[in-house]
């Protein structure tokens, strides 16, 4: 059987050193940035536009980058929304990586935003393992998905600032309890912070962003 070295240690040594560029660039321009992860249908697309129509009434300029294996949908629905934004299709990559959002970054209007969501690629493994030099990290999880997805993927919880659990509108009719997601998280991330919310309505943007510091 032959030896196979993947160099995965290097990858991620790289990954760090990228995203750290990243972040410095875009302090540099005075740029915030927000990398917003979670399983496709979650909702992250519609919290990010909520939450940007939000902080524009108080006069901040937000921006957004739609991450997508393929097609330009959620781009399309950030430029309607009236957010400057651009697109980055991956491919086969399940995940954005420092090295392509670094490249986005170059050419996005910085000078014209002063917050920027990034939004991951739709799935909660792979963007675990590639950090994009972001502020923070928010990872959007919704009730339709069932009520185990913490403890099915502690990395990505643990690691993660802030949580939005979605769609609790459609609680009771899916059967889950919210409260058994926010304790859950609690176990994996005693520090992180979990918010209620339904993209659809409104309900709990405001107490969302009061999570990430704004």
């Amino acid at each position: 059987m032959h030896e196979i070295r993947t160099g995965f240690g290097d990858i991620l040594k790289r990954q760090l050193e990228l995203a750290e560029r990243n972040y410095e660039f875009l302090a540099d321009r005075g740029v915030r940035a927000i990398n917003v992860m979670g399983a496709i249908g979650s909702g992250k697309t519609a919290l990010i536009i909520q939450m940007a129509q939000r902080l524009q009434g108080k006069g901040v300029r937000v921006g957004a980058i739609a991450g997508d294996v393929a097609g330009d949908d959620d781009y399309r629905r950030f430029q309607a929304a009236g957010l400057p934004s651009t697109v980055i299709n991956t491919g086969d990559d399940c995940h954005l990586d420092a090295h392509r959002v670094g490249h986005a970054l170059e050419e996005f209007p910085l000078s014209a935003v002063d917050v920027l969501f990034i939004e991951n690629v739709g799935n909660l493994v792979c963007p675990a393992d590639f950090p994009l030099g972001t502020d923070q990290d928010l990872v959007v999880i919704s009730v339709t998905e069932g009520e185990d997805m913490v403890r099915k993927h502690p990395k990505m919880f643990a690691q993660t600032d802030v949580i939005a659990i979605n769609k609790v509108d459609l609680a009771e009719i899916v059967g889950v309890d919210p409260q058994r997601i926010v304790e859950d998280y609690r176990k994996v991330n005693p520090h992180g912070r979990a918010v209620l919310t339904d993209a659809k309505s409104g309900r709990g943007v405001e107490e969302l962003l009061s999570a990430l510091g704004f």
